[in-house]
């Protein structure tokens, strides 16, 4: 486990049963899990939950995120339109561990409908065992950031 331990989760209703299932993944790893919801498999809106998580980790309440969706597109959207949130949807391991360790990201997106909870569970472990190498890669997040004005 990387320094980064305290994680947020949240999802839209497509992914409730995934998150939760990725919630206690994360607590048996060790990791403090803070789990935004919602709980109710009820139509809900996916930047409503992407919004809060990033949020969350952009105010240092959390130092990763984890987002999910049908998708995972539409609230990874959402997310990263919170300032100094960097985050990518991924549907394997090597995306995962990429967009950390080259791109600094702070939250993962994943489409409980796009890959199963097994793939789902070696992608959130990727993630979150990656650390930034910095270097050339600092450079390139220092020009995204300065995007953002």
């Amino acid at each position: 486990m990387t320094a980064s331990n305290r994680i947020v989760l949240s999802s839209d209703h497509a992914a409730i049963a995934l998150r939760q299932t990725i919630a206690k993944h994360l607590e048996a790893r060790g990791f403090s899990v803070t789990d935004l919801g919602p709980s109710s498999p009820e139509s809900t809106h996916y930047p409503t939950h992407g919004e809060a998580a990033a949020r969350h980790v952009a105010a240092g309440e959390s130092d990763l995120g984890i987002v999910l969706c049908g998708t995972g597109q539409g609230i990874m959207m959402a997310a990263n339109k919170v300032k100094g949130i960097r985050c990518g949807v991924c549907c394997d391991t090597f995306s995962a561990q990429m967009i950390r360790a080259h791109n600094n990201a702070n939250m993962l997106s994943i489409g409980a409908r796009v890959v199963g909870e097994g793939v789902a569970l070696e992608i959130v472990d990727a993630f979150v065992d990656a650390e930034f190498e910095g270097g050339r890669h600092g450079t390139r997040v220092d020009m995204i950031t300065a995007i953002e004005g």
